[in-house]
């Protein structure tokens, strides 16, 4: 005898959006989806060492091998663009069931191992753009890619906080890395620690991949009724729905980019990435300048990054309560305060200050990554999200550049008060820019308000 294979049900909204229910997560892959939390949590922790420990490590690179301060930090751009210019691609791919995402999971482990490695065995800055530029940035940019849109599938009716918590691990997993780099990276062991730290992101990345999978198409979670929650009338659902209605229907990515939403979104991202990797990368530096002293710098640098993680995970929260529109504006405010905070404490020498303007930099240059996460979503549906949100992540490519290469030499020109006046201004402007983005036909009425047809139908057999 054979095990009865379960059954869903296809049930159409009046917009047309269509809900596939009836099948758990253990019908479907074996165990329980908070899996798919944990997994992609602890595999985008192994990652952050690349964009968060950069800035502690470069130092010693630059002694070691003879690298300049724009040698070290155009690596970190080119790595910058090809983490973020790998998520469309890759989104295509796994929408056309060419690449799972255990492959791509598989691939990201392999790739980001070799980042490492490169940079352990060879100062040839050659090497170094490819293999930890390219390469690294690939695997980094899969595994980052693959992670945030997994959630968001599994989680379909509780996207922002699970999203924002994930998030968080390509943040604060990087924190022992910093001070492991700043307390004792020397020339004499720069070889055999990345090679460890290498090893490491290739263990860890690849056995949460092996355990990936993606629930079917239009998936909702069988305990819960999408019809009764698009109407709020499941407990605590109707004032998160008045903030963020679901999309009126799934839209391709030419379909989102005609809105014109979607591009608004790629240039506000731009705008605020750059900004973004400028504090990650040049915190340090400048806290040295200001003659804080390298644990203070190292600690600063890690505040950032916990302080980072962290806040992506609580504006999840709170986005799902105040809505993600009104949280993306008011993040981006404080991260724009935050630059000029950062410079005035620093050429004040106020250690105190320095501190907690650090917080808020933190806070700032990271928190709006799982709104645009959701934001995506929310605006465009789930089934074609690996593409649409690899569209606006692209986008980091762009602010990567700015953000590291590019900024070196506006602090070569102008100092670092010219940098952060520059970076404070255009975070101001990215806030601004977020005033202007509206959900695609929603007229504003709210949340659907009836249902539409219901097809029953058999379900293919579990992990097929």
């Amino acid at each position: 005898m054979t095990a009865a294979q379960p059954t869903y049900q296809e049930i159409v909204d009046e917009n047309g959006r269509t809900y596939r229910i009836g099948e758990s997560p253990r019908d479907l892959m074996g165990r329980s989806r908070s899996w798919m939390v944990w997994l992609p949590w602890v595999a985008m922790m192994a990652v952050s060492v690349f964009e968060y420990g950069w800035g502690a490590v470069e130092g010693t690179l630059e002694e070691k091998y003879g690298w300049s301060l724009s040698d070290a930090f155009w690596l970190a751009s080119i790595w910058a663009v090809f983490q973020a210019g790998v998520a469309f691609p890759a989104g295509r791919l796994r929408e056309k069931n060419i690449v799972s995402a255990k492959t791509a999971m598989l691939a990201g482990a392999v790739c980001s191992g070799i980042g490492y490695f490169s940079i352990a065995h060879s100062g040839n800055l050659v090497v170094a753009f490819i293999g930890y530029s390219v390469l690294g940035g690939i695997g980094a940019g899969l595994v980052y890619a693959t992670c945030i849109n997994m959630v968001g599938k599994w989680y379909p009716e509780k996207r922002g906080a699970r999203t924002g918590f994930v998030n968080g691990g390509f943040a604060y997993g990087s924190v022992p890395f910093i001070y492991l780099f700043s307390a004792f990276l020397g020339h004499e062991n720069v070889t055999i620690t990345l090679d460890a730290i290498g090893l490491y992101m290739l263990v860890v990345v690849g056995l949460c991949g092996f355990l990936f999978k993606d629930p079917p198409k239009n998936w909702w979670p069988a305990e819960v009724d999408p019809i009764a929650w698009l109407k709020g009338s499941a407990a605590g659902k109707a004032k998160s729905l008045a903030k963020n209605p679901p999309a009126v229907r799934q839209f391709t990515p030419m379909e989102a980019i005609r809105t014109g939403m979607l591009p608004l979104m790629w240039v506000t991202l731009v705008v605020i990435g750059g900004v973004s990797l400028f504090g990650i990368n040049f915190q340090v530096d400048f806290a040295k300048e200001s003659q804080f002293g390298a644990f203070v710098a190292a600690s600063s640098a890690g505040i950032l990054a916990i302080v980072n993680g962290v806040g992506r995970g609580i504006v999840g929260w709170a986005s799902d309560r105040i809505g993600r529109k009104a949280t993306l504006f008011w993040v981006l405010v404080i991260a724009a305060l935050a630059q000029f905070g950062v410079l005035w404490s620093g050429k004040t020498h106020s250690l105190f200050w320095f501190m907690v303007f650090a917080v808020l930099t933190g806070f700032g240059s990271g928190a709006f990554y799982p709104l645009f996460a959701a934001l995506v979503p929310d605006y465009f549906g789930e089934n074609h999200n690996a593409t649409n949100y690899g569209i606006v992540y692209s986008a980091k490519l762009v602010g990567g550049v700015g953000g590291g290469g590019l900024a070196a030499g506006v602090i070569a020109a102008w100092g670092y008060t010219g940098a952060y006046v520059l970076a404070g201004c255009i975070a101001l402007l990215s806030a601004v820019m977020t005033l202007f983005l509206r959900q695609p036909g929603r007229s504003g009425r709210g949340a659907t308000e009836k249902a539409g047809k219901q097809i029953a139908r058999t379900a293919p057999a579990a992990g097929s």
